[in-house]
């Protein structure tokens, strides 16, 4: 997708419709003076529902709709008749959108099934007619309830990529590179920092005709998880992923102390993240020779002191890429 039409947050304001109110009607025939009530209920207000779609990656349609409200109930009438029911607003979101209050910040409402429907805000109940209200006591009951005002209120809306691989690592990493080279992602590449400014996603061929999506989240620096660079605007979309792909170049001074800054500040930001499966790519690998792979192997696995898997890639080469995948998807499944 074009970078610019990547949206991942939006703040809308919902509105759902007021309920419609009862009728305090009583009936009147020709031969029937004097009849008893027959006023007929209101119809409810719409909802504003929430529609997951599989098809649909980002919030850009609702960019600019900043407003969304639903019709409101239509009022009860005689011969006991209901108004009619205002009309439901479904609002269509990718998978992976979740709904905040703007107040609290506190989640409401999550989606992650194509085709699950959540009312996020009901619609106005319609008020009763008045021929609820009769009674032994009371048999011509003048009045009737009014309808139930709807519910208002601004909401935020995050969008969390589902992808099965997250790609983790420092501006210029080689992410992108690796994205296009086994994928048909096309993410902006060039020899600077910050060149991916959105998440790209690819759906990566594997054997047997089989596939999984992996995302490249703009790289990640020192600092991140208190907003410096990109900030947290994007660490979140590393949340859902099934597994991790930690990626450092050959070429940094020092491996080690690379993928430990890169693990903390997962740690700083949700500290759940730390007990995803992961994996160590050391890229731009058709630089060193294999002698120099086991010294950095040593060196890394005594530093850290942990038991990383380790893959030396080469997305320029295609070297070890298809060992990439083979033990991306073990993790995966």
């Amino acid at each position: 997708m074009a970078e610019q039409n990547f949206i991942d947050y939006v703040k809308v304001f919902c509105r759902s419709g007021n309920g419609g109110s009862g009728s305090s009607h009583f009936r009147r025939e020709k031969f029937v003076a004097q009849g008893g009530p027959d006023g007929g209920d209101g119809g409810r207000g719409g909802h504003i529902v929430l529609r997951g779609n599989s098809q649909m990656w980002t919030l850009l349609h609702l960019r600019y709709q900043k407003h969304i409200h639903a019709d409101n109930g239509a009022n009860g009438t005689k011969q006991r008749a209901t108004g009619v029911s205002g009309k439901d607003v479904v609002v269509d979101v990718p998978l992976g959108t979740i709904v905040r209050d703007i107040e609290t910040g506190e989640q409401i409402i999550e989606i992650t099934e194509h085709g699950k429907e959540v009312v996020l805000m009901r619609g106005g109940k319609g008020g009763l007619g008045n021929w609820n209200f009769r009674s032994s006591t009371n048999q011509v009951p003048t009045y009737s309830q009014p309808g139930m005002i709807g519910v208002e209120s601004w909401v935020i809306l995050e969008l969390k990529i589902l992808a099965d691989v997250g790609l983790v690592g420092f501006p210029n990493a080689g992410k992108s590179t690796l994205l296009a080279a086994i994928t048909a992602a096309k993410p902006e590449i060039a020899n600077y920092a910050f060149t991916t400014l959105r998440p790209n996603l690819g759906i990566v061929s594997y054997r047997d005709h089989q596939s999984f999506v992996m995302a490249d989240i703009p790289g990640i620096i020192e600092g991140a998880a208190e907003g410096r660079g990109l900030g947290i605007r994007f660490l979140r979309h590393i949340e859902r992923n099934s597994c991790l792909l930690f990626m450092v170049s050959a070429e940094s001074p020092n491996i080690a102390e690379e993928y430990k800054v890169l693990k903390h500040e997962l740690e700083k930001y949700n500290k759940e993240l730390l007990y995803k499966e992961r994996i160590l790519a050391i890229t731009k690998s058709d630089l060193i020779d294999e002698e120099l792979q086991k010294m950095l192997v040593k060196d890394f696995k005594t530093s850290v002191n942990e038991d990383v898997e380790i893959v030396f890639i080469s997305s320029v080469s295609n070297k070890n890429l298809l060992e990439l995948k083979d033990k991306l998807w073990d993790i995966i499944n």
